[in-house]
C-alpha cells in the first residue's frame, strides 16, 4: 500500500490506541483532514485489511443523529501500520551534515 502523508496521519491517530473504535468526524478532528480525503483513506484500508468496520447499534431517530461507523485497526492492520510508519520516516529522516574540519588560516 502507498503510504502517503494523510495516510500516515490517520494509522498515526488510529495507533493512539489501536483497541479503540473511531469514526469518522472524531478521525478528521485529529487528522486535520476532510471528509473527501480520509473516507477514501479508510475504504482503502478496509480494503487492505487493515481495518475492521462496524455500525453503531443505535435507534437514529431516539439519538436525533444517525449511527456512526466505527473503524479499528485488525492485528494485521497494527503490524502493518507500524512499519509502515517507521519506514516513511526512515526515508523522510534528514541525515546529518558531514562533520568540516576547520580550514588553516593562511
Amino acid at each position: 500500500m502507498r503510504i502517503t502523508v494523510p495516510t500516515a496521519r490517520v494509522l498515526a491517530a488510529l495507533l493512539t490506541d489501536p483497541d479503540a473504535d473511531r469514526y469518522g468526524l472524531d478521525l478528521m478532528q485529529d487528522t486535520g483532514l476532510a471528509s473527501g480525503t480520509l473516507y477514501p483513506i479508510l475504504h482503502r484500508l478496509v480494503t487492505a485489511g487493515w481495518l475492521a468496520t462496524r455500525w453503531e447499534e443505535i435507534d437514529p431517530v431516539a439519538q436525533g443523529r444517525p449511527a456512526r461507523r466505527y473503524y479499528r485497526l485488525t492485528p494485521e492492520g497494527v503490524t502493518r501500520a507500524g512499519q509502515a510508519l517507521a519506514e516513511l520516516r526512515a526515508s523522510t529522516a534528514v541525515a546529518p551534515e558531514p562533520r568540516r574540519t576547520a580550514r588553516p588560516a593562511w
